[in-house]
């Protein structure tokens, strides 16, 4: 697969969230986000100071995160192309190329570009 047809899919996924609220997003991501444990303690991660790149950051902290699409979908809403740190088990570089995707199938209504 390539990577333009991985960015398509991520942002055709995200169409089914294109109509709930940004409060409810925000209340499901705050709530259920695996990473919110670093926000409850002052815990941190045991590979916190590993060199890791984006994108193994990324998964690591999402790993097994019941609300990744929710997540991505928040950030490409509030960030859009300006999208910083973690968010939706995507490094800034995957989001931005989703976020141009996810933008153009939302203004075509959802339909592939």
């Amino acid at each position: 697969m390539s990577e333009e047809n991985y960015y398509e899919l991520i942002a055709a996924d995200l169409d089914r969230y294109a109509e709930v609220p940004d409060d409810v997003l925000m209340e499901i991501v705050t709530t259920d986000g695996a990473c919110m444990w670093l926000v409850a303690t002052d815990d941190e991660p045991e590979w916190m100071n590993e060199a890791l790149t984006d994108r193994e950051l990324a998964a690591r902290l999402c790993a097994g995160c019941p609300v990744q699409r929710e997540c991505l979908e928040l950030e490409l809403r509030t960030a859009g192309e300006h999208t910083v740190g973690v968010w939706g088990a995507l490094s800034e570089d995957d989001r931005r190329a989703v976020y141009r995707v996810w933008l153009a199938r939302r203004r075509q209504g959802g339909q592939q570009t």
